[in-house]
């Protein structure tokens, strides 16, 4: 299941513009875009994607359990990511590393929870707004429908302000979509009137199960029987993925309800380091996709608009410099002391963590010295 003829783009996969009546309304959007605005998008692209390809050669090498890459989604995360505001809140599957960096997140912290280091990842108020990673399928859904419940209920939508009006952005995949979790979030979301955007990044893998036998009809049209606005986008179009999630962004705000984005890309690489994608798909099919790589379509891009051979280069070394780093941290990672497993189970002091505190330590003591 690819294009429909309702897919909404702004850059054909050769790089060039493309005009249509259906996306008149989103280009005020991608008209104010500045040219560092433009340079940075690409820049967060190949930085990330040169991160997340070291990522999975340390996992190969023994260095952490699992990696889950996000080869080929770039521009779906890039646009989409950057197209939120600093107090909007990022609700997160387990793929969406562009967006954390976008957000301030330090990327190593998610090899660090992958390595086993850490209790759940990261203090969302640390890092703009970008939540936790969750790798139940489709649970980030209700996480983030709840919250934006909340910021209706304390009266943070629709009052023209936009320093406080705030929205919900969460991600999730094409197989989540046949989870009950994000149904029943369409649910709560409509009936509350939330303020929030579902963003389906619609890679066409469900680990091996391919969308065209998950739905028979576009996945886009499933929000609107809820009522649910809902767009349909080249997710390989970094343009096209800032323009339509800033517009429903502010939807959003606005106080006009949940919006929907199906944004159509592609896992180039495999579900996770544990799977092999050669035992389910083809070859015609992965090439149709590195044809429509959404990292080389945007640079032919900017080099159509006259971007410097300069700016590719530095852009080429910094990508490496990230890695080269990411990695060495990596391999100077130490496990966390063992009480660490005891703080934060509770908002404040409790006796149970405290007598389990106390219990591992005297076990451990107990070795101390030559005893059993």
């Amino acid at each position: 299941m690819s294009y429909t003829p309702e897919t909404l783009q702004l850059l054909a996969p050769d790089g060039t513009r493309v005009v249509s009546d259906a996306t008149e309304a989103y280009l005020p959007y991608v008209d104010a875009l500045t040219e560092q605005q433009l340079r940075e998008f690409y820049r967060t692209m190949r930085v990330i994607r040169r991160f997340d390809i070291e990522a999975g050669n340390l996992q190969r090498q023994g260095q952490l359990a699992l990696w889950i890459p996000s080869l080929g989604q770039e521009a779906a995360q890039v646009g989409s990511g950057f197209a939120a505001r600093a107090h909007d809140h990022i609700f997160p599957a387990y793929r969406e590393h562009a967006v954390g960096h976008i957000r301030g997140l330090d990327v190593v912290q998610i090899i660090k929870m992958l390595r086993g280091l850490t209790h759940g990842g990261w203090n969302p108020a640390e890092t703009g707004n970008f939540h936790l990673y969750t790798l139940v399928i489709g649970s980030q859904s209700l996480h983030a429908t709840g919250y934006a419940m909340g910021l209706r209920f304390d009266g943070l939508v629709g009052t023209g302000d936009p320093e406080t009006d705030t929205a919900v952005l969460v991600y999730f995949g094409d197989g989540a979509t046949s989870q009950g979790d994000v149904n029943e979030a369409f649910v709560f979301a409509q009936s509350y009137q939330t303020p929030q955007v579902f963003f389906l990044q619609n890679n066409h893998w469900a680990i091996s199960v391919p969308v065209r036998v998950q739905s028979r009809t576009p996945l886009f049209h499933r929000p609107r029987g809820f009522g649910i606005p809902s767009q349909q986008i080249d997710g390989n179009d970094v343009l096209i993925s800032y323009a339509v999630t800033a517009a429903s962004l502010d939807a959003a705000r606005a106080g006009e309800g949940p919006q929907f984005i199906e944004a159509l890309t592609y896992r180039m690489g495999a579900h996770t380091t544990s799977d092999d994608p050669t035992k389910y798909r083809d070859d015609d099919e992965l090439h149709y996709w590195q044809e429509r790589d959404p990292i080389a379509r945007f640079e032919t891009y900017l080099r159509g608009l006259g971007e410097s051979e300069a700016f590719f280069t530095e852009v080429a070394e910094e990508a490496e410099q990230f890695a080269s780093e990411a990695r060495a941290r990596t391999l100077a990672l130490e496990p966390p002391p063992a009480e660490s497993m005891f703080a934060h189970v509770y908002s404040e002091p409790h006796p149970m963590m405290d007598a389990q505190r106390q219990a591992l330590a005297d076990f451990e003591a107990s070795f101390e010295g030559g005893a059993a």
